[in-house]
């Protein structure tokens, strides 16, 4: 199978992100780093995509330069991944599906909901994948997760309770600190901080494996920190349009806590957690029985985990790991395409733009409920009401 050319626009050197998604697009040799502009001081990202083997004339100083490169190319790359600032996704995104080109944006999509809806209709007028990294849905034992609630093991889902919560921005002498600062700003980051950042990875989570999507929510924002305008915590209650009551509760300020996201997930016949900490186990309780804890990797699990699972039992994957999922679901469903053929469902999970959409849809809802007293908002899209 011929390598997909890949592209990357952010993620420079210092990047938090920007390692996680190169060791994924690499990992299973489906994609092949051809091209970047990796930093938006020109000349550091020019130097740091050679330093990581780009060729000169490929390794390009701000995206627009590097979209009036590819796309003059024959061998252009074919899916490019965004990982900049909050504020800068959609004219980047917008710009690229248009020309043709595939698209991986880091979340949030946009900072409107507007421009992610204008993004759900340019993919779709332009053909093009739009898919969001919400990249933890990429661990084996999230998908198997959501396996079990489909095939009805813990019966109808009454309740899913999730969490992320991390203590790195509790410290008031980080304020100033670039990594910290941007993600308070709103000119940067848009209407919210915490439930944007981290907050909707567990929201979209709580979709993802209950199959169900939410429909209102009311939410309670507070700055821990004097002098921060966003929330660095947020407590959210939702509903889902199946029935199903969430609870949700993310925070920046949780000295302590170091990652943080868990889901649970509650059905009349059985309940299931899973911690991205200890990614390796999934306890399942079935009602009036034992404790089960399932193990990446075993046996008898569902397509979904056998195909996500890279290496053997009792050995840990991480969040790279998780990553590459996604970037072999896109591989799946690039390939399929070109070669005319139906792609495998068990490898096409990843997240699309109908989800970035619903994502910042809840945000801009959480951000009107939290100054309303919590007052309940709908939180569907205005496009999917």
């Amino acid at each position: 199978m011929t390598k997909l050319n890949w592209g990357m626009i952010g993620g420079g050197n210092g990047s938090q992100i920007g390692p996680a998604h190169r060791i994924a697009a690499g990992l299973d040799g489906l994609f092949s780093f051809a091209a970047g502009a990796l930093d938006h001081d020109a000349d550091a990202g020019r130097a740091f995509g050679r330093s990581l083997g780009l060729a000169a004339d490929r390794s390009y100083g701000d995206w627009r330069e590097m979209l009036a490169g590819e796309a003059a190319r024959a061998d252009r790359v074919e899916l490019v991944t965004i990982a900049t600032p909050n504020a800068t996704h959609y004219e980047i995104a917008k710009a690229f599906l248009q020309a043709g080109f595939h698209v991986l944006c880091e979340k949030p999509m946009t900072v409107t909901v507007a421009q992610a809806e204008d993004l759900v209709r340019t993919a779709a007028q332009a053909g093009r994948v739009c898919a969001v990294n919400y990249g933890y849905t990429g661990y084996a034992l999230v998908r198997h997760m959501r396996a079990m609630v489909a095939r009805g093991d813990i019966g109808r889902v009454r309740l899913v309770v999730a969490e992320f919560a991390h203590g790195h921005h509790a410290n008031a002498a980080d304020m100033d600190n670039p990594r910290v600062r941007w993600r308070y700003d709103p000119a940067q980051a848009g209407v919210s901080a915490q439930f944007a950042d981290c907050g909707i990875h567990a929201m979209h989570m709580a979709s993802f494996v209950t199959g169900q999507e939410v429909a209102t929510l009311s939410a309670d924002f507070a700055s821990c920190l004097a002098g921060r305008v966003l929330e660095d915590d947020a407590m959210v209650n939702f509903r889902m349009e199946g029935g199903t009551v969430g609870r949700l509760w993310t925070s920046s300020v949780a000295i302590g806590r170091q990652h943080g996201l868990t889901l649970q997930v509650f059905g009349e016949t059985g309940g299931l957690r899973w911690s991205q900490e200890q990614p390796n186990q999934l306890f399942y309780m079935p009602l009036g029985q034992r404790l089960q804890v399932i193990e990446r990797g075993e046996g008898n699990l569902s397509p979904e985990a056998d195909c996500a699972s890279r290496v053997t039992v009792g050995h840990a994957e991480g969040m790279p790991l998780a990553f590459a999922n996604i970037y072999r679901d896109l591989a799946e469903t690039l390939n399929a395409a070109r070669e005319a053929r139906k792609p495998d469902p068990a490898k096409t999970l990843f997240p699309g733009a109908a989800d970035g959409l619903r994502s910042i849809a809840a945000i801009h809802a959480a951000v009107v409920s939290a100054q309303n007293a919590g007052r309940w908002e709908d939180a569907r899209p205005p496009m999917f009401r």
